[in-house]
């Protein structure tokens, strides 16, 4: 487990399964920028926003902006969903702008490493 600003649990799917599938379990408690630079990446992955509560797991009690495509068009997440990040799509800056309870981040990637390729303005 690695600590920080968030925790965070980390399975890579070639050291920890022999797969193709990475899966990263980040807990949020606190406002904080996680990724500002735009990025991409050469594999599918989607980006999964949970309450960390489980008594109210249908509501996010947080206010989350995610930057997708070129032109880094922001996005508002204020319920629990997924988000698809398609091969090849540049996203981020990716804000969790409030937090008024924790949130659970679960980072999806379908490859068996997580690697990113920075975009240049």
């Amino acid at each position: 487990m690695r600590r920080g600003l968030w925790d965070s649990y980390d399975f890579y799917g070639d050291e920890d399964y022999g797969s193709g599938i990475t899966f990263m379990f980040l807990r949020v408690a606190e406002p904080c920028e996680m990724e500002e630079v735009p990025h991409s990446h050469d594999f599918d992955m989607y980006l999964h926003f949970l309450s960390f509560d489980p008594d109210d797991m249908e509501h996010l009690d947080a206010d989350i902006e995610i930057g997708l495509g070129p032109e880094r068009e922001i996005h508002k997440i204020t319920e629990p969903c997924s988000v698809f990040i398609p091969k090849g799509m540049v996203h981020c800056p990716l804000s969790f702008k409030r937090v008024g309870k924790p949130v659970l981040f679960v980072h999806t990637s379908i490859a068996p490493n997580y690697t990113k390729i920075t975009v240049e303005d």
